[in-house]
């Protein structure tokens, strides 16, 4: 049975297709409420019990896109909106350990597309590279030195102790190149949005490799 389910998760296997980018989100611990954390949790339940009732296995598959991109909305736009949490990243020097991180892995790990940090979240775009055994690296082996380094970096500079990343990540599989370039302009264009800059390339902690089509 094909079961509907939001890709935000922590313990169960990611599906990474040899080669496929990735567009995957991450935040500090703490960033969202626990009441927020539940309801967002609710309508993900619910709108699972609703697809897993449509016997069309490729209606139902079409649909779940379509709710998994409506639940990340909600869960993206709750944290753009969070007063409650650390913002550790509103902090240009935990901001420039984070961006140096990623341009780091550049090349070693992946092939940076993009990113935008905000101030208790990050989204990144990267295609996995080919290590010399013929396997690509995984998303959970990428993200886990990413998360190991720059939380000890920021604690460090921070004076602090205890975790400094949410263990889940949300990551989506980016289908072909349209939606390449609709996710570059949802990635680049958060602050815009949040209302801290009229264009994206005003915000220091952005970056986009390509030209970004309109």
């Amino acid at each position: 049975m094909l079961e509907f389910q939001l890709s935000y998760r922590r313990h169960l296997p990611h599906i990474q297709p040899p080669g496929a980018t990735l567009f995957v989100t991450f935040r500090l611990a703490g960033s969202l409420p626990q009441s927020v954390l539940e309801q967002l949790l609710a309508e993900s339940c619910a709108a699972a019990r609703r697809l897993n009732k449509i016997a069309d296995l490729r209606e139902r598959a079409k649909l779940a896109a379509i709710a998994q991109k409506q639940q990340f909305d909600r869960w993206d736009k709750a944290l753009d909106n969070s007063p409650a949490g650390p913002h550790w990243l509103r902090r240009p020097e935990i901001a420039r350990i984070v961006a140096d991180s990623l341009h780091y892995l550049d090349g070693e790990r992946y092939d940076l597309d993009c990113y935008c940090l905000m101030s208790n979240h990050g989204h990144v775009v990267f295609t996995p590279l080919e290590k010399a055994d013929g396997a690509f690296y995984s998303l959970s082996s990428i993200m886990h030195s990413f998360k190991r380094y720059t939380a000890w970096q920021a604690n460090l500079t921070l004076g602090r102790q205890g975790q400094f990343w949410q263990h889940e990540s949300y990551d989506h599989i980016v289908r072909d190149e349209a939606e390449l370039n609709r996710i570059r302009r949802y990635v680049l264009n958060n602050p815009v949005r949040a209302g801290l800059v009229e264009t994206w390339e005003e915000w220091p902690w952005s970056f986009c490799r390509s030209s970004l089509q309109t």
